[in-house]
Order: structure tokens, then sequence, then C-alpha cells
């Protein structure tokens, strides 16, 4: 049996037209190498886990 599916190594950009901060409703900026899309005006930054964002509160790392 062979593996079908791939981890997708970008987020489409389509898609970071439509998500939103959840703290800010600000605009989010996706971080390929840390697979992250951050809020800098919530100072965070939300994790990207298989491709998909993870966009609670709880699950955002501070930053500085």
């Amino acid at each position: 049996m062979s593996d079908t599916f791939h981890t997708p190594t970008a987020v489409d950009p389509r898609l970071l037209e439509v998500l939103v901060c959840p703290v800010t409703r600000g605009k989010l900026t996706y971080d390929r190498e840390q697979q992250e899309l951050v809020s800098r005006g919530a100072k965070l930054a939300f994790p990207i886990r298989d491709g998909v964002p993870i966009m609670l509160t709880e699950e955002a790392r501070a930053l500085d």
C-alpha cells in the first residue's frame, strides 16, 4: 500500500487571505520556517500542524 497523503509544505495563499487573528481580528503572516501564523498585534504565533492552522489561543506561542 503506497502513501498517497503528503504533508503540505506551505499554507494555501487563499486561506491566508481569509484567516484573521482570533484575538485582534487582524492580519496574520505566515512563518514558513517555524510553520506558524503570526499575529503581530496579539504577539502570538499559531501553530500549523499537518497543514492545518490551529487558531486556538491556548495553543499559540507568545512572542517576545
